[in-house]
């Protein structure tokens, strides 16, 4: 038998469909090499935006030009999606019971990346704050936290296993709490581990962001100086709004902590335009933000209503072209503090982890997690290596392997 799989979203989706391959892989089933030859085809979907529900619904037809083939959908769907989809997918299952699954005859264990020694572990399911905009609490249930003793014992395994790069994944990472380990000190027991692999988390919550984080961050070897600190908007109305409990002051101040502490930390952020009501001067506040943060990159989303939310009850005020103004200012403002970022890089010795090939470069991410292009005739894929730093672009870095 063999299997097709479809993933759209976030890294924890990427993670899942991992899951589901082990787990698939280990019950006889091989991967088709085309579409066309699958026996069972698998969606793994995000539905926190409407288009993505959307993305299902244009492969279903498809799909009906196919040789019947099985369908199961499974990944973050809201009850009333599930009812629709339940009539046109032979299963949709729940991601979090895939041993149960009816064609999965063992138990799943983490596995590497399909493309270089990098996993993925779900150290928290679920989500407690109910941002307007959002329905992972709706799909993914309230948050849950894995056991430390269990997650020390997966990292182990996997590093020796060969993984270099494990990402912690949560909706709220730094809210995990197993009732006796909080996150920093999970971090801490983590850089305990034996082995030479780096460690990255995703995604943060500044209400949960405490001064204890930002010092195990500093203090932990293992423990990349990367952050993804969503702020969504740079307005405190508009956070209100959004149901975010922090304000505008609230995030520059983890900010400024977070660069006192880690003066070479990459910062990232993730930011709505467009959200409902959202005027001029309150997007020049975002625009303001940025300027001041002076981030690294940033995931700009065009806010769309979401069947579901608290905020498909406001009126979507804002025009799709006043939209796609405002997420290219924020575009332009952030390569310019991209670039600056970058060049004060050049001539520095830094270490990369190396994660793929393009044409005759080597391509992977510094250890603050910047994209860089190398060119070398040695097999690099999977290796730790130097590099210096030659030439700064606004996405990333060229360097020299020495």
């Amino acid at each position: 038998m063999k299997y097709h799989i479809i993933t759209y979203g976030c890294q924890a989706n990427i993670s899942d469909s991992e899951k589901i391959i082990n787990a698939l892989e280990n019950s006889e089933y091989t991967k088709a090499s085309d579409i066309n030859e699958a026996d069972l085809i698998i969606i793994n979907m995000c539905s926190v935006r409407q288009s993505a529900v959307d993305r299902v619904y244009g492969k279903l037809e498809k799909f009906k030009k196919l040789n019947n083939p099985k369908t199961i959908l499974t990944g973050c769907i809201l009850k009333k999606d599930k009812r629709k989809f339940g009539k046109l997918f032979d299963h949709v299952l729940d991601i979090r019971e895939i041993d149960n699954w009816p064609m999965v005859k063992s138990s799943v264990s983490p596995i590497l990346n399909l493309d270089s020694p990098t996993a993925f572990i779900h150290i928290i399911s679920g989500c407690n704050n109910f941002c307007s905009y959002c329905v992972v609490p709706y799909t993914r249930g309230r948050e849950t936290s894995k056991s430390a003793k269990e997650i020390i014992c997966e990292i182990q395994n996997l590093v020796k296993q060969g993984v270099k790069e494990i990402w912690l994944l949560g909706q709220n990472v730094n809210s995990y709490d197993d009732k006796k380990t909080t996150f920093p000190k999970l971090l801490e027991m983590i850089d305990n581990i034996e082995g030479n692999f780096w460690v990255r988390f995703t995604s943060s919550h500044p209400k949960d962001f405490s001064n204890e984080l930002i010092k195990a961050m500093a203090k932990c070897e293992k423990i990349t100086p990367y952050l993804n600190l969503p702020v969504q908007s740079g307005d405190n109305q508009i956070l209100r709004q959004m149901n975010r409990n922090y304000t505008v002051k609230d995030y520059t101040r983890i900010v400024k902590d977070v660069r006192k502490e880690i003066p070479n930390i990459t910062l990232s952020t993730d930011v709505i335009v467009g959200f409902p009501g959202e005027t001029q001067q309150q997007f020049e506040n975002t625009l303001n933000l940025f300027k001041e943060s002076k981030f690294d990159m940033a995931y700009i989303s065009k806010y769309s209503v979401r069947s579901g939310t608290a905020a498909e009850k406001l009126l979507d005020s804002v025009p799709q072209q006043e939209k796609n103004k405002r997420e290219k200012a924020l575009t332009e403002m952030l390569k310019q503090t991209a670039l600056k970022n970058n060049k004060r890089q050049i001539g520095q010795t830094t270490e990369a982890f190396i994660t793929h090939k393009k044409k005759d470069s080597w391509i992977g991410k510094t250890k603050d997690y910047k994209t860089i292009q190398i060119i070398s005739d040695e097999n690099l894929l999977g290796k730790f290596v130097k590099i210096e730093i030659t030439q700064a672009l606004e996405w990333g870095l060229k360097g020299k392997y020495v």
